[in-house]
């Protein structure tokens, strides 16, 4: 069967829908699957065409300004890789395919929604893409609950991603004199880099002494460097790693607020912290099946507290850690992958 996924990015950039798509489609290869993947080309460097580990990659050249015409002129132009696909999935770019939906009446189209725009409330164009491209699908699969609050969605299946990582060695006690930290994200203001650097400076008048490696990057980079800088804090700025593994293995803390890096902090046994700066982030991290086995917390003055009861209460933290691992290793690739065959198949 030939499945065509539609994705504003793909492999080799970093991210957690270029990971959830890359990982799902060396899965369905691995059943016999024909994967195509059309994507917007991100660097003039990028090939046009890739064949990468048997997934053909046809990446959109920017040739006019315009975005909409720009991604509608190229597949007009690849209109037999849309015709002769069994099946077209959309990763939350379903207006890609909105005038082939007219042109091709009877051909199996499905979305996945991954999140939200930006770090505001949902506009109503935002609300009404989101709707729109769900009753034009065929069936749907919303990437976290809060969808359906905020954008009124009503889904076939509700997925938080999935994880292949394992637990690592049983963990060491936390020393308050030797706490090493990682942060996972962008450096932007809707993952509150910020705000967990505020943490690290309440931690360290309380005489925490901590360690922060920072994997990821951004436009508040300068100042997220500058503020550390200022408050002579231990921090390392890494930038984007392509598998993060190795360094949430060593840490003792993850401060992370994105569900593919909660659920693989999770799946390799580490407390997980994580902040919201509004309504909608709220709600990303609490109605979730995984809320009970990390702590949340809307500013820097909560986490640090939470951080602090976490070190001095280690047994009621192993309890909960025990439980969120037994959570997260259910998620796996194997059963995401169930569930889009099912999707299709409905």
């Amino acid at each position: 069967m030939k499945v065509l996924f539609l994705t504003r990015s793909f492999y080799p950039n970093i991210g957690g829908v270029e990971k959830h798509v890359l990982l799902l489609s060396r899965e369905l290869l691995r059943r016999g699957y024909k994967i195509t993947i059309i994507c917007e080309k991100s660097d003039s460097k990028d090939l046009n065409y890739e064949l990468f580990e048997d997934i053909e990659i046809y990446r959109i050249p920017k040739l006019f300004k315009n975005k909409k015409i720009n991604n509608w002129y190229y597949l007009f132009g690849k209109f037999n890789l849309l015709k002769n696909a069994n099946i077209v999935h959309c990763h939350d770019v379903f207006y890609w395919y909105l005038p082939f939906k007219f042109l091709l009446p009877f051909k199996k189209v499905y979305t996945t929604f991954h999140g939200y725009e930006g770090d505001n409330i949902p506009t109503k164009r935002a609300i009404f893409m989101h709707q729109m491209s769900e009753k034009l699908s065929n069936g749907s699969i919303c990437i976290g609950d809060f969808l359906k609050k905020w954008y009124k969605h009503h889904p076939t299946f509700v997925s938080y991603g999935a994880t292949a990582l394992k637990k690592s060695n049983s963990a060491q006690k936390l020393n308050k004199n030797n706490l090493r930290a990682v942060f996972v994200g962008r450096l932007e203001n809707e993952t509150g880099i910020l705000e967990y650097l505020e943490t690290v400076v309440k931690l360290k008048k309380n005489d925490y002494k901590i360690k922060l490696l920072v994997l990821g990057d951004g436009t508040q980079r300068k100042q997220a460097v500058d503020y550390s800088k200022l408050n002579k804090l231990a921090v390392t700025f890494k930038g984007f790693v392509r598998d993060p593994e190795i360094f949430l293995k060593k840490s003792d803390i993850i401060f992370v607020s994105r569900y593919l890096g909660i659920l693989e902090a999770l799946a390799i046994g580490k407390i997980v912290y994580a902040l919201y700066n509004n309504e909608i982030k709220k709600d990303y991290l609490i109605d979730t099946p995984f809320r009970d086995y990390i702590q949340i917390a809307s500013s820097s003055e909560e986490l640090s507290k939470k951080v602090i009861w976490d070190l001095k209460s280690q047994d009621e933290v192993k309890k909960r850690l025990q439980k969120g691992y037994r959570w997260a290793s259910l998620q796996t690739w194997e059963k995401l992958t169930d569930t889009y065959e099912t999707l299709w198949n409905k």
